[in-house]
């Protein structure tokens, strides 16, 4: 079933031009954002990354063609400091233990890398519309941070969205408290209505493909005044300290804590 949804998602990007266009402008702006060298990609999904980067290594928990490795971002196969970014575009709240995907990323992380996310974001405006016409669910109650074993029964798509959210929101003091060597640099808004009038990956579009330049300028305009309340999604830039000195105790506490 994973395979087959992600097969679906590949066809989707090469047929509809308005949603390439707007995976585009991601890719810009994360790409803006990395250090120089090699770049990690969790949650690869349909592998469009790589066409716009250079050194990515593209990996996913599913087995597709396109993609380099299969790899848990909880629990990743490298050697520490192998990579200068690490990227995920919605990916973060697909994963079960954020918590073990961040002392992960820290740990394959140069000193100085950073982790470069494009999440959805819980504002007046997406709330309502994730709510009722997205089949991914939204539980501000849930602790992002919470402490467990991973259960390798859970089905890969399984998903909460309101966990980026939490965690750079309610619950960010306890993040900088328990990654003392992991600092937020960057919170963008994004995705004001280009991406929900689009369709996403499903085969509908409500506007001309010719209008998607315009109205993703206008988006980039509109941002920074009325982004936290109706933004759909945001950009988060995590540097990893140049001295990463807690690194060998963040992870063993970790451990302990399973």
């Amino acid at each position: 079933m994973s395979e087959k949804i992600l097969l679906g998602h590949r066809q989707t990007w090469y047929q509809k031009p308005v949603l390439r266009a707007i995976y585009l402008d991601f890719y810009r702006q994360i790409t803006s954002a990395f250090k120089a060298g090699r770049s990690l990609e969790v949650g690869g999904g349909s592998g469009n990354l790589k066409d716009f980067a250079n050194l990515v290594v593209s990996t996913d928990i599913v087995e597709m063609p396109w993609l380099d490795v299969v790899a848990d971002a909880q629990a990743l196969p490298f050697e520490s400091a192998s990579f200068s970014n690490i990227v995920g575009v919605d990916v973060l709240h697909h994963i079960e233990r954020p918590k073990l995907f961040l002392t992960e990323a820290q740990r394959v992380l140069h000193p100085g890398g950073r982790i470069i996310l494009i999440e959805p974001a819980i504002t007046p405006m997406s709330w309502a519309f994730y709510r009722f016409f997205h089949p991914e669910p939204v539980v501000m109650s849930a602790d992002p941070l919470e402490n467990g074993r991973i259960d390798p029964n859970r089905p890969p798509f399984d998903a909460n969205q309101a966990i980026p959210t939490l965690l750079f929101g309610r619950h960010r003091k306890r993040l900088n408290q328990l990654f003392p060597d992991l600092k937020i640099v960057r919170l963008e808004w994004l995705s004001l209505f280009a991406y929900p009038l689009s369709g996403g990956f499903r085969p509908w579009c409500l506007f001309p493909a010719a209008c998607i330049g315009p109205m993703l300028n206008f988006e980039r305009l509109l941002a920074g005044w009325v982004g936290r309340i109706m933004a759909f999604r945001r950009l988060i830039v995590i540097e990893k300290s140049e001295d990463p000195s807690v690194l060998r105790t963040m992870r063993s506490q970790t451990m302990e804590d399973l």
